[in-house]
């Protein structure tokens, strides 16, 4: 009787559970439905992005990164669908403690595998929730990369895998002792020795596997009620996630900022479109497309973003996960009204419908960027802290493209709302004026090249005959002082090396890409709309670009635009001249040189050889990492247009960076960026100025560096002295 009751309650759970689940997956499907179509190049190729998806999800690719949490975490995600099997068992035993599965039930591999995934996933999961303990939020507070998330999700999830796993061993225990184990001792030690210590029980066998029969549809019904308990839905929405993401190369979504897209989800032409029928950014939570909704969804809360963002780790107000805690909150929150079709206009005409108690007008009108005054979900110190550094995307294990939705939310503050810091609004205006952020006179574009011994042919129509490299110089390399130290040591290099090299000077105008890092993608259009046509008429081909801003923008988004070109950066370049012989360091510079890793030559395009490669053949110099560096590299604060505009909350991010530098007691910082080089250089400074930095410690590009060494030239005055200068 006992074994009818069991099934007949286990039985009823299932087809709940079933039901239940069936049911959530219906209303995700409709809510991430409510979003706008995604772009077309998402689409495919299907073989690939099918390869990509399956590397990623089986190779654990992006988990990984953290070593053990990595393995621990792939045996758990294992162990999900290769313990279906035990599952199905259960619901035999629950009405005969004696069933066996078909075919394999005596199978020696199938009792060794079962083991293997069931014993260390244990361990696992058992490690997982220590460590989420010990460097849980209550403790560590904002330091904890678990701070923000939603603890009790996660102890129910833990709490679930700890206990299903518990109960594999303790079934295989009972079928030991009641003699009715077919597999040896060898394979299965650890059911033989929860065996030796039980008794003999075939109800005690059934009730177990009841139990671990209804907690396990309690797990599918707890998710069809709490759509948005990520960490249990990830492990579904995940894979669709990864396989829909920007890139199909197994990248993270860095590199070019995603292009705005009409309602069809093709690229949006600024000459036709219009902001009453055309989305200009995200401005209520359904302009997001359906995948930027499903990024919402799948978001684990396991804090790798959060742990990372330089604004967070510098007391700004943003964290990246808990901005996308918030837009999925605020998106099913708001889904079952807009499903049934319920807007303001249709509220107005029965204001006295009830909701259940529920302010559906506000929750319907609220806006996405807002003060609290103004019941914002996102605020907008959250969305003007982000540097666009990209380390955010880079660490997130089910590749949510969190950038891609903080510039969407930007767009449409800048274009539709015209909200954004004051700063800004001279930045917008210089460069749709001047061209350039500064707002300096297109003459000044060549003032450096009088400094030098040597000619620099300046384009003036076609590109000279001849000519290997376009320099593209960039607003900071022309007109920023320090970072023309830098423009002048690359062409110095080049014309040692016999590069033949020609500048636009005046031709030139910023390739945009402050403008569209602030979100106001029509200046950027503007910008590089005017930078492809005198780049295509004067034949250009081949760029060597010095900003990594530059690189980025002319390399992967001006093809958007037309504009298809070659584009290295000046430290690819001079790696290679080094090689090749073309270039030799001679001159020793003896120094402890720590370098800076810019965000956009690094995790956006993966640069982070060349730089250390010249360095290393200089030598004398001895070369020491910072803490954070390459892929997890902090950054100076200038990205996301952030240096042009004030720095008003928590610490400087600049002042952080140069803290971590200082540790490795550099006697030069050097980095490969204009902007790094200002940024970084403006802090030290200030730790000069309160006695907390060495006096001749400085910011230097590494062309600088390799100029000294292969023109044989001493270090500069008040510098440390090379030996043999």
């Amino acid at each position: 009787m006992l074994y009818i009751v069991l099934g007949v309650i286990t039985t009823v759970f299932a087809v709940v559970g079933i039901a239940m689940f069936a049911i959530g997956v219906r209303r995700m499907v409709r809510t991430l439905g409510l979003g706008r179509p995604i772009e077309a190049a998402r689409k495919g190729p299907f073989g690939r992005r099918l390869t990509n998806t399956l590397v990623e999800t089986l190779g654990h690719t992006r988990m990984l990164k953290w070593r053990w949490i990595g393995v621990a975490h792939w045996f758990v995600m294992v162990s999900f669908p290769a313990l279906v099997f035990t599952v199905a068992e259960a619901h035999g035993e629950v009405w005969d403690p004696h069933f066996h599965l078909p075919l394999i039930h005596d199978w020696t591999v199938y009792g060794l595998l079962i083991e293997v995934i069931a014993g260390v996933s244990l361990a696992a999961i058992t490690a997982l929730a220590v460590y989420r303990q010990v460097k849980g939020a209550r403790r560590l507070g904002r330091a904890s990369r678990f701070a923000n998330s939603r603890h009790w999700t996660a102890y129910y999830v833990e709490g679930y895998i700890f206990a299903l796993l518990a109960c594999i061993f303790l079934i295989r225990g009972f079928k030991v002792a009641m003699g009715d184990f077919p597999f040896p001792v060898w394979a299965t030690p650890i059911s033989h020795a929860v065996g030796a210590v039980l008794p003999p029980s075939e109800p005690a066998l059934a009730l177990v596997a009841a139990f671990k029969l209804i907690i396990s549809w309690l797990f599918f019904m707890a998710l069809a009620l709490v759509l948005t308990m990520g960490i249990g839905w990830h492990r579904f929405t995940a894979p669709v996630n990864i396989y829909f993401k920007r890139t199909t190369d197994g990248t993270p979504a860095l590199g070019a900022a995603k292009p705005m897209v009409g309602n069809d989800g093709t690229p949006l032409d600024f000459e036709e479109a219009d902001p009453d029928e055309d989305p200009f950014g995200v401005g209520k939570i359904e302009d997001f497309t359906w995948k930027g909704l499903l990024d919402f969804t799948t978001c684990t809360e396991c804090g790798r973003c959060q742990s990372q963002c330089p604004a967070w780790n510098t007391g700004k107000p943003l964290s990246p996960k808990k901005l996308v805690m918030d837009l999925r909150e605020h998106a099913y929150a708001k889904a079952p009204y807009l499903l049934q079709g319920i807007t303001a206009e249709t509220l107005a005409e029965k204001p006295d419908e009830s909701h259940a108690g529920v302010d559906v007008l506000a929750l319907l009108e609220r806006p996405l960027v807002g003060t609290e005054e103004e019941n914002g979900v996102i605020h907008p110190d959250v969305l003007w802290s982000c540097t666009n550094c990209g380390a955010c995307v880079e660490q997130c294990p089910v590749d949510i493209e969190h950038i891609d939705h903080i510039l969407d939310m930007r767009r449409y503050q800048v274009m539709i709302e015209s909200s954004f810091p004051s700063e800004a609004n001279t930045l917008l205006k210089n460069l749709e004026n001047k061209g350039n952020p500064w707002g300096m006179s297109e003459e000044r574009r060549l003032d450096w090249i009088g400094e030098l011994d040597f000619e620099v042919p300046v384009v003036e129509d076609k590109l000279p005959e001849g000519t290997e490299y376009l320099f593209w110089v960039g607003c900071a390399g022309a007109l920023e002082d320090r970072a023309k130290k830098t423009t002048k040591a690359i062409a110095e290099l080049l014309h040692i090396a016999g590069v033949k090299f020609a500048v636009l000077g005046g031709m030139e105008a910023c390739s945009g890409d402050p403008a569209r890092r602030l979100g106001m993608e029509y200046v950027f259009q503007m910008l590089a709309q005017q930078n492809v046509e005198t780049l295509n008429e004067a034949g250009v081909t081949r760029i060597v670009a010095s900003c990594p801003h530059c690189f980025n923008t002319l390399g992967n988004e001006y093809p958007q635009l037309g504009g298809e070109y070659e584009v290295v950066h000046h430290s690819q370049l001079l790696a290679r001249l080094v090689e090749e012989g073309r270039l030799t360091p001679v001159q020793p510079i003896e120094e402890n040189i720590t370098y800076h890793d810019p965000c956009f030559l690094g995790r956006h395009n993966k640069v982070y050889t060349p730089p250390r490669d010249i360095m290393a053949q200089v030598p004398g110099i001895t070369t020491v990492e910072m803490h954070r560096h390459k892929e997890r590299g902090f950054c100076c604060g200038a990205g996301g247009a952030r240096m042009w505009m004030e720095e008003r909350i928590g610490k400087r991010i600049n002042t952080e960076r140069v803290d971590e530098a200082l540790t490795t007691d550099p006697d030069t910082v050097s980095t490969a960026c204009p902007f790094c080089q200002v940024m970084l250089g403006d802090a030290i400074n200030e730790k000069k100025s309160r006695g907390e930095a060495k006096e001749t410690l400085e910011v230097v590009d590494v062309s600088q560096l390799l100029l000294r060494s292969v023109k044989g030239e001493a270090a500069p005055a008040g510098a440390p002295a090379a030996e043999n200068a």
